[in-house]
């Protein structure tokens, strides 16, 4: 008796793609929502946490 297997794995290739896609989409949207969270926030709340408004883009990009 012999078996068919119809449920094959995404190649290794497409789901390398597709991963590193999601993961750049994901990185982005972080980045993205905490610019805006900084940028809402008065000097005096970013100066209280050690920030100043020049610092927003550096903090975002290393996330």
């Amino acid at each position: 008796m012999s078996v068919m297997t119809t449920n094959r794995p995404v190649s290794s290739l497409f789901g390398g793609i597709a991963g590193g896609l999601v993961s750049t989409v994901v990185a982005w949207n972080e980045a993205r929502s905490t610019r805006n969270a900084l940028s809402r926030l008065s000097d005096r709340e970013l100066d209280d946490i050690g920030l100043c408004r020049g610092d927003i883009d550096t903090i975002a990009s290393h996330l």
